[in-house]
């Protein structure tokens, strides 16, 4: 059964995506941009999106540390040591298997877009 979450960005209905789906017992994350930390640093804007991803991913049934896989899409390559290190907070325990790729992104004050893959752990498979 597939279930398509809302993440309410007005930009949802014109290009089509939800912010997150549910299929089975796997959440598939979009890419998701620092909204409303548009002005804060590298380090400050991953944390911002990974306090986003975990809200959208608590409403899938699961949590960032069922966090199976993250894809960190970075403006600026040279900041990668700043923001693997916001996510290695989060992360550095649990070990997703991530990949940080250098890209143009969408607004340019981002300095990263990231994506996540989750499971739902066993027993809240409804």
């Amino acid at each position: 059964m597939r279930q398509n979450i809302s993440g309410n960005s007005p930009y949802e209905p014109i290009i089509g995506f939800s912010r997150a789906v549910r299929v089975g017992n796997q959440v598939f994350v979009s890419g998701t941009g620092p909204v409303g930390a548009d002005d804060a640093d590298a380090a400050t804007q991953t944390k911002h999106i990974l306090a986003a991803a975990a809200t959208i991913l608590e409403r899938a049934g699961s949590s960032l540390e069922h966090v199976v896989r993250t894809r960190l899409f970075l403006a600026n390559t040279e900041e990668w040591e700043a923001i693997g290190r916001a996510h290695g907070e989060v992360f550095g325990r649990i070990l997703p298997a991530s990949s940080m790729v250098g890209a143009r992104l969408l607004n340019p004050k981002w300095h990263v877009e990231i994506e996540l893959d989750a499971i739902i752990p066993d027993g809240k498979n409804d």
